[in-house]
């Protein structure tokens, strides 16, 4: 159905992260939650260096984010070591945990991992904990990194949201409209009413 509301995240994202913590109350159940790397994005950050451009931008962000953080009833925001972290393969496992029906109770449990714990998700201890919270066997998580058809998976994946319109992350597509940005979140959950009323 084409009417069916698809939302886009890299666990590497904060305001990603902020977005997923309110999908599941704001769009429909059958949101299809869709990682990608968003350094492959048109609007990317381009690696995991680029996600902030000076220093003063860092400082102005990390104050916004932790905002609204405090807003939404979250706990507060703990930055991981060294953030910005290098997400792919964690990403690797959301596309595998995906594949397996697990792709939602993941990636909220890494997103929790990163943003709420503070922990690198570059480090796969911490993957691996957050795929025990949805009782994915440890040794296929650890194959599913290497493993050719879910780094094929994930590119496609990226590939895909491109040729449909999405430009960076976190964002919502909802038949023909994209929505970026954690705080166009609401505006999507309109749309995806408005398309679906009789």
């Amino acid at each position: 159905m084409g009417d069916i509301p698809h939302f886009y995240f890299d666990l590497a994202s904060p305001l990603a992260y902020l977005a997923a913590e309110q999908v599941r109350h704001a769009l429909p159940a059958d949101t299809e939650w869709h990682p990608v790397l968003e350094r492959e994005l048109p609007g990317g950050i381009g690696g995991p260096a680029g996600v902030f451009r000076c220093q003063n931008e860092q400082d102005i962000c990390v104050v916004e984010i932790e905002r609204r953080a405090l807003a939404l009833g979250l706990q507060p925001m703990r930055w991981p070591p060294g953030f910005p972290f290098d997400s792919e393969p964690a990403m690797r496992v959301a596309t595998y945990a995906k594949s397996i029906g697990r792709g939602v109770a993941f990636a909220q449990a890494a997103f929790r991992q990163a943003f709420a714990a503070g922990h690198d998700l570059a480090n796969l201890d911490f993957v691996l904990i957050a795929a025990a919270a949805c009782e994915m066997h440890p040794r296929a998580v650890l194959q599913s990194i290497e493993r050719t058809p879910v780094q094929a998976e994930l590119r496609s994946a990226t590939e895909l949201a491109i040729s449909c319109g999405v430009q960076t992350v976190p964002a919502v597509r909802v038949g023909g409209r994209v929505f970026e940005g954690e705080q166009q979140l609401q505006q999507a959950a309109i749309h995806a009413t408005s398309v679906r009323k009789p």
